[in-house]
């Protein structure tokens, strides 16, 4: 890691968001890159292949992505911790910077830990965080018809879905939708008076 951003962590419940250090590269690649059809990728853009890395080129990925950040930029990746085990990522990238349209990503690399409200906890603490740290008036998320996992999670977090594309996602010889959602700062504000103790 080159860049010495601020490290992060955040504490939820049962889960923990932290900042990426170097001896959870090859913990990370692995999760990522250590089977060859991984059952997470299913799920999370089946459509484009996953490029494959080695440890090193993966490392050097990571050390580049961190290097284009600004320095008043928070991390784009933190790791989801649960029990003291790395279990997945959360991710930010810029749709369009210039008016900062902001999308987030979640990816849970185990499916022993899917659907017990895990990737939940972790998306609402990174929301909640980049609302804190960016000037964002809107935190969006992308998924695919097939993924009612993600579209749940993006409902119970108050996103109203914005965009339908439909069929433009083909998979496995059937067509599928591009699912966009989306929450604004106030309708984050109101969420949080409701639901966020």
């Amino acid at each position: 890691m080159n860049k010495a951003l601020k490290r992060v962590t955040l504490n939820g419940n049962r889960v923990i968001l932290r900042s990426l250090r170097e001896e959870d590269m090859p913990i990370l690649w692995k999760l990522i890159y250590g089977e060859q059809e991984p059952a997470w990728k299913n799920w999370d853009a089946p459509y484009y292949p996953l490029e494959p890395h080695t440890l090193e080129s993966y490392r050097s990925h990571e050390n580049a992505r961190m290097e284009r950040l600004k320095d008043d930029e928070p991390d784009s990746r933190l790791l989801i911790e649960v029990y003291g085990e790395i279990i997945g990522t959360v991710t930010y990238y810029w749709e369009h910077k210039p008016s900062l349209w902001l999308e987030v990503g979640i990816g849970i690399y185990q499916s022993e830990y899917w659907s017990k409200g895990y990737g939940t906890e972790a998306l609402k603490l990174w929301i909640d965080f980049l609302f804190d740290t960016l000037p964002v008036a809107r935190v969006g998320l992308t998924t695919w018809s097939k993924n009612d996992r993600m579209m749940q999670v993006g409902r119970k977090l108050g996103m109203k879905l914005e965009g339908r594309m439909r069929k433009c996602r083909f998979f496995e010889g059937e067509f599928y939708d591009s699912i966009r959602m989306g929450i604004l700062r106030e309708e984050w504000r109101d969420y949080k008076k409701l639901y966020i103790q």
